[in-house]
């Protein structure tokens, strides 16, 4: 992943806030995509230090300290940008809007976000804090996904009786696989989504 460190003709510390000045976007960028790179390059997320962020990120320690107030926070906010914003959702039909949500997962930047996530694999087993930051910006996607399927219960698009936390197991699951360890490579990444929403909604269909 290509780093998005500072150009030397801006000051570490331009960013500064002084009364009613807006802290910069681009010392933000630069911050959290250090962040990927060193998870990127196959450092555990116990090994990262705030010290390696800012000499990666061509910033003051300082500089992150005014952003984050400690390295947990910094990583949930890092992943979370990685995952970028939800998709917005037309809500005509179940079918389309979970196609929707699982493209989403599967676009350039969530192939990355795969990678990033299989680098932190080995905390995530170990380590219950990072457990809970994963979780928590997993949470939104989540989500949103349960509220379309509650949709389509209340509709009669869907049985009345279908296991909304297995129904995002068998659909966010595969779609995972795929994403970090390519899983089974006899599957066509063309209209996989589609393919996928319509296998497991023969089950779910009212």
């Amino acid at each position: 992943m290509e780093s998005m460190t500072l150009s030397a003709d801006v000051a570490p510390d331009q960013d500064r806030k002084g009364p009613g000045r807006p802290r910069s976007a681009r010392v933000d960028e630069a911050i959290v995509e250090a962040v990927f790179d060193l998870l990127s390059a196959g450092q555990s997320a116990d090994a990262i230090s705030i010290e390696a962020v800012a000499a990666k990120a061509g910033v003051g320690k300082a500089t992150i300290y005014r952003r984050w107030p400690n390295k947990e926070a910094l990583l949930i906010d890092a992943v979370t940008a990685m995952k970028g914003p939800l998709p917005e959702l037309q809500g005509e039909s179940v079918r389309d809007d979970l196609i929707t949500l699982i493209a989403a997962m599967r676009n350039k930047r969530m192939t990355d976000y795969g990678k990033v996530t299989a680098c932190l694999m080995p905390e995530l087993y170990r380590n219950p804090e990072m457990t809970r930051v994963h979780q928590a910006v997993s949470e939104p996607r989540r989500e949103l996904m349960r509220s379309v399927l509650r949709r389509g219960i209340e509709s009669g698009e869907l049985r009345a009786d279908l296991d909304i936390e297995m129904m995002l197991l068998c659909l966010s699951g595969p779609t995972i696989a795929q994403n970090m360890l390519r899983w089974n490579p006899n599957v066509p990444d063309e209209h996989f989504a589609e393919h996928l929403v319509d296998f497991v909604l023969r089950g779910a269909h009212a």
